[in-house]
């Protein structure tokens, strides 16, 4: 069968903004079209998913009538959208956002406001409401529901739609309008979400809730810029430290504390290709890299709703534990495709879902330990039941260490003996060794220090090219991948190590493509190619900041952040021949690297701020000085020792 031709736009992923309020999102064009929207939850199915399917998938469009020249920002510190059109007749501005509220995380108003603002002259705009409720396959009832107000309903979802805009339905499925704007003058628009047997009673009341608008904006603006005030950092517009701790912000679901990886599904990592895949899920690997990020920038209460989420889903049992989660701790994930959509510019299949949930990933074992220590480094000790959760964490890794897996880069081909799986298994052992030493717990310390150890024989034997003195990505293989420029993170090696400088240098030469770096080269059971991976770019250019390399380092770190959008926004991946965004957006794990990479910067020479855990690093040598290096992280770490903490430093030394 040839090829469906694609739908006649499918704008770039980078013409898209972001919108949310912590339990859901939207993605806004720079044409003024919500194109992308899940409700009430970033994994629910979608009711605007005309990312999708052009023809289909449904839209929320307010856009100039005639030709006009976009400009848009976030206002302040916000994640309030504006977007000024300026025609041949006028300027004005839509802004979008979320309505967020004191103690919204558990009674959000769920609530979209879109508002039109006359600047300058005049400007006619075009008014069409498309919904198109699970994921395009159902067309809704729309009826009118009191003065201004109209709802669309099926399926299990419901919509209202109040405004003082002159709505009328078009073939009982759409509303449409043509309105003009002058100087001064305002339209509004609010969309909020109910479940149908919600409806016996009137839920908004347009009259009221246009006045009410007003008063909306003004919280939500008051609330993003308190929640901002709180970072440590400002470094300036665009593509910022602040810009992507919002992002990160907004990617998390309040109720829980769990962040998602990407608010989309199945756009892809080369256009036309497979690799498409569903990223509205928590993965236990972002989470841990979220917490470190937050807790640096002092977002210590989203640090600990991460790290409890996890807590919870693993059910404090250690074979329970699995790659990703629902934002509400749903274990069960299956992967679906959707074959009735053709896909962003026809790249299919469409996927909800993601079977890597049920994938067995050794590193992920490392990765709750790593959480727990990097929490002990804020003084905060493990409760007893939880202790026992790591203890029986420690001895699954122990146990299945000898196991090949898939990795962190979830391959579809047969398992492998990956390297970064292997040091996260002994990350387990390590950390856990520095936790019970540090607040004196029960553990088996002689064995676990013995198994330690001889991990680290097998991987310095099996994990390494002798002929070149390099780590790489799987035993026996000669080639690299970008996961290693992790492996100082956990003190395995250090940064300015030899044998990592000298595997930084492989990667650089042999994953790089026109100064951007991709995960890897080796076959991972998929057709076709994928774009550079933008969050090993990130790596790389902190792990040449940490090893004093800083010219490098900043031509790197430019380079990757030359990929963001207008708006600060970064996508998964990117191609540098086509110069465009590919992969699900706005991505979690690209914001992470690019807080990383961006506060290794600014540390001075390179070096960590406040010089945490791993800042001093420790050399390739065994087990030796493993420990010396935990005991010189544990004692700077903490700002006013107590009597224990003396007597451990004393020990230490």
């Amino acid at each position: 069968m040839p090829a469906q031709a694609p739908g006649p736009a499918y704008p770039p992923i980078a013409d898209y903004g972001l919108i949310g309020d912590c339990h859901t999102a939207a993605l806004v064009s720079r044409s003024g079209s919500i194109d992308w929207c899940c409700l009430p939850r970033f994994d629910s199915d979608s009711c605007f998913g005309r990312l999708l399917d052009w023809n289909k998938g449904g839209y929320f469009a307010i856009t100039p009538v005639g030709s006009y020249r976009v400009k848009r920002e976030y206002r302040g510190d916000s994640l309030i959208l504006v977007t000024t059109f300026t025609t041949r007749t006028g300027e004005a501005r839509l802004v979008d956002f979320f309505s967020m509220r004191t103690g919204g995380k558990l009674r959000p108003r769920r609530e979209l406001v879109r508002v039109i603002h006359g600047v300058r002259g005049h400007v006619s705009f075009d008014i069409a409401v498309v919904p198109r409720l699970d994921f395009g396959e159902v067309k809704p009832w729309i009826y009118a529901y009191g003065d201004g107000s109209f709802c669309a309903v099926g399926s299990n979802t419901g919509v209202q739609l109040f405004g003082d805009v002159p709505w009328e339905i078009c073939d009982d499925h759409d509303l449409r309008a043509r309105v003009e704007v002058r100087k001064g003058g305002l339209y509004h628009m609010g969309l909020v979400f109910f479940r149908p047997d919600e409806i016996h009673t009137p839920r908004r009341q347009a009259r009221k809730e246009i006045r009410e608008l007003k008063a909306h904006y003004l919280e939500t603006r008051k609330w993003w810029e308190s929640w901002s005030a709180k970072i440590r950092y400002s470094d300036g517009q665009g593509a910022s430290i602040l810009r992507s701790a919002i992002v990160l912000k907004a990617l998390s679901y309040a109720p829980t504390g769990a962040i998602v990886a990407a608010v989309t599904t199945s756009l892809p990592e080369a256009e036309g290709g497979e690799r498409n895949w569903d990223y509205r899920y928590c993965w236990v690997r972002d989470s841990i890299f979220t917490v470190h990020a937050l807790s640096t920038l002092g977002l210590e209460a989203e640090a600990d709703g991460v790290r409890r989420f996890i807590q919870r889903s693993a059910a404090g049992n250690a074979d329970e534990l699995q790659v990703l989660y629902a934002v509400d701790g749903k274990r069960r994930l299956p992967e679906l495709t959707l074959d009735g959509l053709e896909g962003w510019r026809v790249s299919r299949p469409v996927r909800i879902g993601n079977a890597a949930s049920r994938q067995f990933q050794l590193d992920m074992y490392g990765l709750v330990v790593e959480l727990s220590w990097r929490w002990s480094e804020h003084g905060v000790r493990p409760e007893k039941d939880y202790w026992d959760f790591l203890v029986a964490i420690i001895e699954a890794a122990l146990e299945k260490s000898h196991l090949p897996d898939r990795g962190i880069w979830e391959i579809r081909s047969p398992p492998r003996h990956f390297v970064n799986s292997k040091v996260m298994c002994w990350a387990a052992l390590d950390g856990g060794i520095a936790l019970a030493e540090r607040y004196s717990l029960s553990a088996p310390l002689e064995r676990w220090r013995q198994e330690r150890d001889r991990l680290r024989i097998n991987i310095e034997t099996h994990g390494v090219d002798h002929d070149r003195d390099i780590f790489v990505e799987s035993y026996g293989s000669n080639q690299v991948d970008a996961a290693l420029l992790l492996l100082p993170g956990v003190d395995f090696v250090r940064f300015d190590d030899e044998r990592m400088k000298r595997t930084t240098e492989v990667i650089r030469q042999e994953l790089m493509s026109e100064g951007l770096l991709l995960r890897y080269k080796s076959q991972d059971g998929l057709q076709g190619r994928e774009g550079v991976f933008l969050a090993c770019t990130f790596w790389l250019a902190e792990a040449l900041a940490r090893q004093g390399r800083r010219r490098e380092a900043l031509q790197t770190f430019k380079r990757a952040t030359a990929a963001a959008n207008d708006l600060g926004l970064f996508a998964e991946q990117y191609s540098p021949t086509g110069k465009e965004m590919l992969g699900n957006f706005p991505q979690g794990l690209t914001h992470l690297a690019h807080l990383s990479a961006a506060l290794a910067l600014d540390a001075e020479g390179g070096r960590r701020r406040g010089a945490p855990r791993g800042a001093q690093g420790m050399g390739a040598t065994g087990a030796t000085d493993v420990k010396s290096a935990r005991a010189s992280a544990r004692v700077h770490k903490r700002p006013k020792p107590s009597k224990r903490a003396k007597r451990e430093r004393t020990r230490a030394k």
